[in-house]
């Protein structure tokens, strides 16, 4: 099949979306099928304020139909509700091409945690983008019943997977946690306001805390906790060296969807401590980590867990069942060339 993404966020950015993405992508081509993504780095952009790896890219309806149209596609997939994004919406909806879409961020926390906006308003922003869309990929149950209150019912889900041959419990620790006291408490992430990392490092518990990651908070947090030890950005063995060395994996956001780093934790048999919120609730099981509401009970809790526990926990999720899902998830037209007229509607299987 010959599939289209069209995405806003996009390498070089390090986050939970370009990794679902690429690893995605990688498994459907290793499959066979044809892709093509449209990102920002075709077009101008600039900085997203407040988050300046998001590139805001200069693209109107015309300019990525052209690209459509150039690579003819079977199926579109609109990943982000960007720039990029509306503008392949457009695109569709002029055309009557089917297309899904990504609910991959809980969009109204996340701006509300940065402006003074109300979640109510950008919920009608929601509603708008993704009401067309013929389904609409979601990682949990717990998204898909939190769309449906939101009167958006076409949900289908698309979890996330881990490379198991790099997120293992037999890794060796980290080498930065030698001589640390224990127990090791690990954060990983993007250091920003709406991960509520504060949370987090203000738990008054024994031991050390370890953040792995960067962002615009990171110089205020470093400031704020200097017992705390940052790491930076981590990848790769390193960063599969720092969940495995870790005596349990702490997850203080509310306001994310899913949480990849929650089962590359896992996978590493590294406890996970939450908030029972949706996202972790919807991975952590009793023995492989806990949920509270007060987040240092949770860390106390997770801590007596069994690592062995928390790895078949993490064992559950691959690449491949998650590539199945959103090829699963895809509104295609097979055999069909894309046409750029308004009363063009493809034939739907």
């Amino acid at each position: 099949m010959r599939i289209l993404i069209v995405t806003d966020a996009w390498e070089p950015q390090v986050n939970g979306v370009v990794r679902t993405l690429q690893a995605t992508i990688a498994e459907l081509r290793a499959a066979g099928h044809k892709v093509h993504v449209i990102s920002p780095d075709l077009f101008r952009s600039v900085p997203c304020p407040s988050y300046p790896e998001i590139r805001l890219a200069f693209a109107g309806r015309r300019a990525v139909g052209r690209r459509i149209r150039a690579f003819a596609p079977q199926a579109i997939h609109i990943s982000t509700e960007g720039p990029l994004g509306l503008a392949a919406r457009r695109w569709c909806l002029r055309n009557g091409f089917p297309f899904t879409t990504a609910y991959h961020t809980r969009f109204p926390e996340y701006v509300a945690a940065r402006i003074p906006v109300s979640p109510a308003f950008v919920w009608r922003f929601i509603r708008w983008f993704h009401r067309p869309a013929r389904h609409i990929m979601v990682a949990t149950r717990s998204l898909a019943r939190e769309l449906a209150e939101q009167r958006l019912d076409q949900t289908m889900m698309w979890e996330r997977g881990v490379d198991h041959e790099l997120f293992r419990p037999d890794r060796t620790s980290h080498p930065a946690y030698e001589g640390l006291a224990r127990p090791i408490q690990l954060y990983v992430g993007r250091i920003a306001v709406e991960k509520n990392i504060g949370a987090f490092l203000d738990c008054d518990r024994p031991g050390t805390k370890v953040v792995v990651g960067e962002g615009p908070a990171l110089d205020e947090l470093k400031a704020r906790h200097p017992d705390a030890l940052f790491l930076g950005k981590l990848g790769g063995e390193t960063l599969a060296a720092a969940y495995a060395g870790a005596d349990v994996f702490v997850f203080p956001s509310r306001t994310d969807t899913f949480g990849l780093v929650i089962i590359e934790a896992l996978s590493c048999g590294t406890p996970v401590a939450a908030y029972p919120v949706p996202g972790p609730g919807d991975i952590v099981r009793e023995g492989a980590g806990a949920l509270d509401e007060d987040l240092g009970c949770a860390i106390d809790a997770a801590l007596t867990c069994d690592r062995d526990d928390a790895a078949a926990l993490g064992a559950r999720y691959s690449w491949s069942h998650c590539t199945a899902q959103f090829v699963k998830a895809l509104t295609f037209v097979p055999d069909e060339p894309v046409r750029d007229t308004a009363a063009a509607m493809p034939r739907l299987v």
